[in-house]
Order: structure tokens, then C-alpha cells, then sequence
């Protein structure tokens, strides 16, 4: 009997881009994730590094989700017409699981926004955070968290301000 294939680990992940902003303005309940169809010369520039993804969402269309305004920046080096930095791009996922986030995005109010890029096993992936975006006392709240936390941090280390 063959042995399991195991989950990959955090370590096989190249990653390229993290939206930190999605964490900030969103409060992200799950998170999954889904391939990208993606052009040659697009690959290529996201090995450079060359991608924003912080203005970027994901959204349902005609039973299929679409990643809108990720902009991966014109490769310098194609041979052929350069790609269109903005255009839409179709994410990969399981008919399970566009059912289910279909049903959840539409019922419940919530929002697919990607939370980081990242390359595994060669292949590019997405990992789209499912969540519902904050209000400003809950975005206040996360920044007093945050300064209370480094406070305390330093204050462990020895390093009073």
C-alpha cells in the first residue's frame, strides 16, 4: 500500500508578495487556496518580484472566480506583445469549494481579497482570505493591539522608550 502523500510545508513555499493590508482592513475568517492561470511572460515577472497585490479581490462570474486589478507588472525581456499588467485572471479551484465560497460571499455579505502570492512546487498560488471588512473602532482597536503588544515586547527585552 503507498504511503500518503504528505501536506507540504510552510518551508516548500516561495513566497512572493504578502498583503498586509487585507489583514488590517479585513477581518479574515478562513482562508483557501487556488491556482492561477497565468501567461508565460507573467510568471516571469513574478519570479522578479514585480506584482501589487494590495488593490486586488476576487469576485464570481459565470460559476468561475476571477482575480480583479492584480497588476503584475510588463516583462522586460518578452519576446512577443507584453501582457496586459491589469487584466483579469481565472483562479483555479474545486467545484466544491466555488460552491461553497459562492454561497458564503453572496448569503453572508463577505468579501475574497488574497492575502499572499506565493510559489509551490513551481506552480503559482494564490491563498484568497474570506472575510468582512472592518470598521474604523475595529481597525483603531488593532492598532492600539498592536502598539500595546510592541510595548510590551520591549519592556520584556529591557529596552524602555
Amino acid at each position: 500500500m503507498a504511503a500518503k502523500k504528505s501536506a507540504v510545508d510552510e518551508k516548500d513555499i516561495k513566497i512572493i508578495v504578502r498583503n498586509r493590508k487585507a489583514r488590517f482592513l479585513y477581518e479574515i475568517f478562513d482562508t483557501y487556496e487556488a491556482g492561477i492561470v497565468l501567461q508565460g511572460s507573467e510568471v516571469k515577472s513574478l519570479r522578479a518580484g514585480k506584482v501589487n497585490i494590495s488593490d486586488s479581490y476576487a469576485t464570481e462570474q459565470g460559476g468561475e472566480f476571477w482575480l480583479i486589478n492584480l497588476h503584475i507588472s510588463a516583462y522586460d525581456h518578452a519576446s512577443v506583445d507584453p501582457h496586459d499588467p491589469l487584466r483579469k485572471r481565472k483562479l483555479l479551484l474545486h467545484r466544491r469549494q466555488i460552491q461553497r465560497l459562492t454561497a458564503r460571499v453572496k448569503e453572508q455579505g463577505l468579501a475574497l481579497v488574497p492575502v499572499r502570492l506565493y510559489f509551490r512546487e513551481g506552480k503559482a498560488k494564490v491563498e484568497l482570505g474570506l472575510g468582512r471588512g472592518k470598521k474604523k473602532y475595529d481597525k483603531r482597536n488593532t492598532i492600539a493591539k498592536r502598539d500595546a503588544d510592541r510595548d510590551l515586547e520591549r519592556h520584556k527585552a529591557g529596552r524602555d522608550f
